[in-house]
């Protein structure tokens, strides 16, 4: 099965429309090579430190560290690429009224690492699928992604899939990409990282943004200390949460969160909503729930 894959310069609907036929596609390139040179110094010392995990989840030779936007910021900039603020804004508004980032952070399969069990990161959260979009999410190859190396399996169209369905091995394709290109997929995509028989690392940036009224997987208040997050780029500081995720959501003392985290005095008469949020709110998919019979949920 040959892979979507479109560059850079693609249009963001060229890229929506992938996504909603295969629920995944590649942009080679994206990452020009003195960008990612500088990347991965900056990711080196803190891979160096990390142990392997030691779990069946998250791999019995996998390093993985998150609290990525302090720690890295050619990383942080990646969050803020226009192309990716312009497909999101096309996958998760229209069934929220701003978006947020849930996760980040890099994963480094080391050689002789078995196949992570194929999964959706919406699993998260008790909808069964299908359903809309909660989850957008990136894997940034650092180096090549090749099949002995251990690139990212997943399943096109699983998306769509009802829930309880599981895929035939014929149905797995891996994310063979060269370093500098992303992975781009829906968070109802099945998919998992592969098995690493080569003789060096495969690592990757994750970064997943959601729907502004769900929790975080990652507590990005905690992963990046308030006083780092204070020096970070404003438009980063709304995506890591110091920002309304609707009316009301996300308040402190009944005032914006940016205002807060930078010490501000709550400003008097009530909230300050941006226009866009308003609008954003009131123009929003609202979702049915058409069962609450009890279902049973497991990670993968």
């Amino acid at each position: 099965m040959s892979l979507q894959r479109l560059d850079a310069t693609a249009s963001p609907d060229a890229l929506v429309a992938a996504l909603d036929d295969q629920g995944y596609v590649i942009i080679e390139n994206w990452i020009a090579p003195q960008r990612l040179q500088g990347l991965n110094a900056e990711l080196a010392a803190e891979l160096a430190a990390t142990p392997e995990e030691n779990e069946d989840f998250g791999g019995k030779k996998t390093k993985r560290f998150g609290g990525l936007l302090g720690k890295s910021p050619a990383a942080a900039a990646l969050a803020l690429d226009p192309l990716l603020i312009g497909l999101a804004d096309r996958v998760l508004l229209p069934h929220c009224a701003a978006y947020q980032i849930s996760y980040t952070g890099v994963a480094s399969i080391q050689p002789g690492e078995d196949e992570q069990v194929l999964h959706r990161d919406s699993n998260l959260y008790p909808v069964l699928n299908p359903s809309p979009p909660l989850v957008l999410s990136t894997v940034w190859a650092i180096n090549d992604f090749t099949p002995e190396n251990g690139a990212t399996r997943l399943v096109p169209g699983s998306h769509l899939w009802p829930q309880e369905r599981k895929p035939e091995p014929s149905e797995v394709v891996q994310a063979v990409m060269p370093a500098g290109s992303c992975l781009i997929y829906l968070g109802n995509v099945i998919h998992g990282g592969g098995a690493n028989r080569s003789t060096g690392e495969r690592t990757g940036v994750l970064f997943q943004l959601c729907l502004g009224w769900l929790r975080q997987e990652e507590n990005q208040y905690l992963s990046v200390p308030p006083e780092v997050a204070r020096s970070l780029d404003p438009r980063l500081q709304r995506l890591m949460g110091y920002s309304f995720g609707g009316v009301s959501l996300g308040m402190v003392d009944r005032g914006d969160p940016l205002d807060a985290l930078h010490g501000h005095q709550r400003r008097p008469g009530g909230f300050d909503y941006d226009q866009d949020l308003l609008e954003a709110d009131k123009n929003m998919r609202w979702l049915s729930v058409s069962s609450a019979d009890p279902a049973s949920r497991r990670r993968d």
